[in-house]
Order: C-alpha cells, then sequence, then structure tokens
C-alpha cells in the first residue's frame, strides 16, 4: 500500500484544519497520526476514533490542553453527568473560599495552617495553586485537598445528598 503523506502548506484555522480531517479515510487519518505522533497509530483504532483523536490533539495545540485536575476528574468519572457533577463541586468548594481564610490541620503531630489567596493558597512561604498541591506537599501523597482540609464531607463526595 503506498505511502500517503497529507503536507501543510498553511496554516489552516482549527475549523479548516478539522473540516480537513473529517473527510480523509482511515488509510490518510492514519497518516496524519504518523506525522503528528512520530510513529504509527495504533491499529485497533476505527476511523471515527483516529479523527476524534487528531482533532482533540489539534485543539489541544492552539488552545491549550486540559489542566491536571480536570484531566483527573474525567479518569475518575463514570459518565459526562458524573464528570459535570464532580467538577462543579470541586469549584464551588474552592470559590466558597475568600481571599485571607486561613485554613488549619494537624499532619503527624505538626498543625500545618494554610491561608487563601485571591489565586492561590499560602504554605510556608510557597504559593499553590490548588489545596490538593498543598496536601501533597504536607503529606507526600496525593489527597483530595478540600477533604483533607475538613471542606469536604465525606458522605456529600461519595454522591449522597446532604
Amino acid at each position: 500500500m503506498p505511502k500517503v503523506t497529507v503536507a501543510r502548506h498553511a496554516p489552516m484555522s482549527v475549523d479548516t484544519e478539522i473540516a480537513h480531517l473529517r473527510d480523509l479515510d482511515a488509510a490518510s487519518l492514519k497518516a496524519q497520526w504518523e506525522i503528528e505522533h512520530g510513529g504509527k497509530a495504533p491499529a485497533h483504532l476505527p476511523r471515527h476514533l483516529l479523527f476524534r483523536l487528531l482533532a482533540y490533539r489539534f485543539q489541544a495545540e492552539h488552545f491549550g490542553d486540559l489542566d491536571s485536575d480536570s484531566k483527573r476528574i474525567l479518569d475518575q468519572s463514570d459518565s459526562p453527568d458524573d464528570a459535570s457533577k464532580r467538577a462543579a463541586d470541586a469549584v464551588r468548594t474552592t470559590k466558597s473560599l475568600r481571599p485571607g481564610t486561613v485554613l488549619g490541620r494537624e499532619w503527624n503531630g505538626e498543625m500545618h495552617r494554610v491561608a487563601v489567596l485571591a489565586e492561590g493558597f499560602a504554605w510556608n512561604g510557597a504559593t499553590y495553586p490548588s489545596l490538593s498541591k498543598v496536601a501533597f506537599a504536607i503529606t507526600g501523597t496525593r489527597w483530595n485537598g478540600p477533604r483533607f482540609f475538613g471542606l469536604r464531607d465525606r458522605s456529600t463526595s461519595a454522591g449522597a445528598s446532604p
């Protein structure tokens, strides 16, 4: 089978590039995969998934990829509705904290105080983007930050209504 190459002559808009990808057959999408990823596309992927993955990567390159917290929420969710609920709960928990609030947590016999800032959280002279990052810095293990600092009830996060 001859090798197909898809040449890019000029930068295309996101809409134009995705429309171009939509018109490609499976072999051309696999060739585009090789260009983008430097290796062969997984053989088991059907055309519609190749298209979606390539379109996603193109959008991520132009608009930026998901942040690590969003990826974690999606990975841990069973459905789109579950992901929406988890994301809303996470935003609600941290948005309700006003700058100047001080959170405290005892860990291994030592009291840790975290100051809420307009753009993150301060602990031990460093600024962190999330409470989960602060909890990791304190414990060395991954924690749900709001839960670690007692802001989230275990039964609420498990899906029970308050």
